[in-house]
């Protein structure tokens, strides 16, 4: 005896998936309009700390009111920048970091004015790069970032062979990358060679849940089109979970990191939220209306 199954009732999924991709686009146009006021304000779409347009960065330990410190400073030198590190737990400054285009030998008794303390190798770190070679050193880092993500879309148009969803796997990854820079701007958090390496490790962490999507919903067989989504969305969720857990303690609880290590996981942190929003707002729903539309089930 044949068993005849009612057709399955259409979801709210089924009907509003379309305008699911409407939140994260006006996102994506809000950072684009960001890194673009950027940009003209002040002629580089990447707010560059000393490591990439040379300068010296000093890192003195104690307590200091940063605010009282740059104002101190801007009255000689006025692209100084001054930045605290301080214990998440107990809000306790533990160090302060000063970053300006100006040589050592310029800035540090100025410095020791204004702290009265002298600087020595016990209580501070002085780092120094020249302006040319920090700017070598960034367009070698913005090569590399420029030739992983088009090694990457050539990779997703060989896997897939179909142009729909191989472009929606690039704009998501795209746009993990567009929303934590404009953050970064917006909150004028100077970029260091650190933070370009983590925005090549944020390639890697994006572009796997798109692959896991792509792949089960086109490929895979078994199940409807929304139960392959949903698998794909309960491992996908699950490893980018995971990918937090590691990352948010290092950077919230862990006292005494680099300063460099803790822009490697805030960009993560970023790309990884981002991730969420664009793999499963917008790359769902492109896939879904394209596994209909090519009667994929």
């Amino acid at each position: 005896m044949t068993e005849h199954l009612a057709p399955p009732k259409k979801d709210w999924y089924d009907k509003y998936y379309k305008l699911l991709i409407i939140p994260p686009l006006i996102l994506l146009i809000l950072s684009f309009i960001s890194i673009i006021n950027f940009a003209s304000e002040n002629g580089d779409f990447i707010n560059k700390d000393v490591s990439l347009k040379g300068g010296t960065s000093i890192t003195i330990s104690g307590q200091f009111n940063p605010t009282e410190v740059e104002e101190s400073l801007k009255e000689k030198f006025s692209d100084v920048k001054v930045r605290s590190i301080s214990d998440l737990t107990t809000s306790k400054s533990l160090a302060l970091i000063i970053e300006s285009t100006q040589k050592p030998e310029v800035i540090k008794p100025e410095i020791e004015r204004v702290l009265g303390l002298e600087l020595t190798a016990e209580n501070s770190s002085v780092e120094f790069s020249g302006s040319s070679l920090g700017e070598s050193f960034y367009n070698q880092l913005l090569k590399a970032l420029i030739i992983s993500f088009i090694l990457m879309s050539f990779v997703i148009f060989f896997l897939f062979r179909s142009f729909i969803p191989s472009v929606a796997v690039i704009f998501a990854v795209f746009a993990d990358i567009v929303m934590p820079l404009a953050f970064l701007n917006y909150f004028d958090i100077p970029l260091s060679a650190a933070g370009i390496a983590a925005f090549l490790m944020l390639i890697g962490y994006s572009v796997d849940t798109d692959i896991l999507l792509t792949t089960r919903v086109l490929k895979k067989r078994g199940g409807t089109v929304n139960q392959r989504i949903y698998s794909s969305f309960k491992t996908g969720v699950f490893m980018t979970i995971t990918a937090l857990i590691a990352v948010l303690p290092a950077f919230f609880l862990v006292t005494g990191l680099p300063d460099s290590f803790r822009q490697i996981f805030l960009i993560l942190t970023l790309g990884l939220f981002a991730d969420l929003i664009n793999t499963w707002l917008v790359n769902a729903s492109i896939i879904k209306w394209y596994a209909d539309y090519k009667k994929i089930d």
